[in-house]
């Protein structure tokens, strides 16, 4: 029998049968960002119109349509099905549909390279693991923001309070 852990046991009236649907693995949990933290990120990175945008791990989509509201193209990324369900209908209530998009993917498998901002907010181990990824695919000049969790050893260019919130600030470097 399949770990519970993978799989969520659904009871469907439908015959009265019990039904195991496949739910993923999540690296990290489900925490929703303040808005003023969120916002803080934003101002961080210096996002503006035009900018190209991905949040990994989007979860309910809050910092992507944040960056979309600013004009940004923005790409929520999260491993969860129910987050992006969510997401999208955030997105549509705040009627930035056009200029957001979430996608239901695992953040290591996925091409973010195009991206003039990135913003996580991830755990501490997931970032370290990420970060060879960003390193390599993201192009030099690239602002990444991190609420909560460093990189390691890759210096933040810059750190900042943001309602009790850290939020580290990096610029990828030239290879």
């Amino acid at each position: 029998m399949k770990s519970l852990k993978n799989y969520l046991l659904v009871f469907l009236l439908l015959g009265g049968l019990p039904v195991l649907a496949q739910t993923p693995d999540l690296d990290v949990p489900y925490v929703p960002t303040r808005q003023s933290v969120v916002d803080g990120m934003l101002d961080l990175a210096g996002v503006k119109a035009g900018d190209i945008h991905y949040d990994l791990g989007c979860g309910d989509g809050r910092i992507a349509i944040s960056a979309a509201k600013r004009g940004a193209i923005s790409t929520g990324v999260d491993l969860d099905p129910r987050r992006i369900e969510e997401a999208n209908e955030n997105a549509e209530k705040a009627g930035v549909t056009d200029k957001v998009t979430f996608v239901q993917g695992d953040l290591f498998d996925f091409d973010f390279s195009k991206a003039d901002v990135l913003t996580l907010y991830l755990l501490p181990s997931v970032n370290l693991k990420l970060r060879p990824k960003i390193l390599k695919e993201l192009k030099p000049g690239t602002r990444v923001v991190s609420h909560a969790f460093d990189m390691g050893d890759w210096k933040p260019d810059k750190t900042v309070k943001i309602d009790g919130a850290t939020i580290y600030l990096w610029t990828v470097p030239k290879r």
